[in-house]
């Protein structure tokens, strides 16, 4: 083989994909992200919903009934 360290990698590299697939694998917990843009997203939220409010047609008054 001209290069055996690639043999070496390749083979670590497929016994880890392997034995990652096993119920007693090794697990890393995952770790929320900050919220970078959580207060730019509510301010967003809010006009948003305040401009709905604004352009949403009203109902139109009930017409009086004839009995």
């Amino acid at each position: 083989m001209e290069h055996p360290t690639g043999y070496f990698t390749a083979l670590d590299a497929v016994t880890r994909h392997v034995n990652s697939a096993r119920p007693d694998a090794p697990v890393r917990p995952e770790r929320p992200s900050p919220a970078l843009l959580a207060p730019t997203r509510q301010a967003t939220a809010r006009a948003l919903r305040r401009l709905a409010d604004r352009i949403q047609p009203r109902p139109l008054p009930a017409a009086p009934r004839c009995s």
